[in-house]
């Protein structure tokens, strides 16, 4: 599973020329799900995203997490996470799950996110979205629980 994390001053989601879902804010959180992601990858992912210190404190260093900062998520499912481009011109798309396991999953990330105290929006699966942001920082940071991804690949 891969989360690309955005510190947002504010976050929007348009379907159809309609806003799905808005936050203030918090962290954008545009996830993709693998083949061999579980709902324990969901979970973990979850509990790294509420804890993970990318917010500035008093003094301006990065100390306080989402539920400290009183930021609120916006997860927007992301298939394109898996894109590999390794090969030729178009980018293949296989190693994403597939629509049902992959919502499934998208919907216990969210789940998870919400037990853990952040006050979550989501996306609308599966639709043609239009994600409008204001990055503050800007911050953006990736999370992967992709078992063959080593870590210090998970920080290149």
């Amino acid at each position: 599973m891969r989360a690309l994390l955005q510190r947002v001053t504010e976050a929007s989601v348009t379907v159809d020329g309609a806003v799905a879902a808005s936050i203030g804010p918090g962290l954008l959180v545009l996830l993709g799900v693998g083949h061999d992601d579980t709902a324990d990858d969901a979970v973990s992912l979850a509990a790294r995203t509420a804890s993970l210190r990318i917010f500035s404190n008093a003094e301006g260093k990065f100390d306080l997490s989402v539920l400290d900062a009183g930021g609120e998520a916006l997860v927007v499912s992301q298939f394109t996470l898996y894109a590999d481009s390794s090969r030729g011109r178009r980018p293949d798309f296989t190693a994403a799950a597939k629509p049902d396991k992959a919502e499934a999953l998208y919907l216990d990330f969210a789940d998870a996110l919400r037990s853990r105290g952040v006050t979550v929006k989501t996306g609308v699966f599966g639709a043609d979205m239009k994600v409008s942001l204001v990055n503050d920082g800007p911050v953006t940071i990736w999370l992967d629980t992709d078992k063959g991804v080593k870590p210090a690949e998970a920080r290149a």
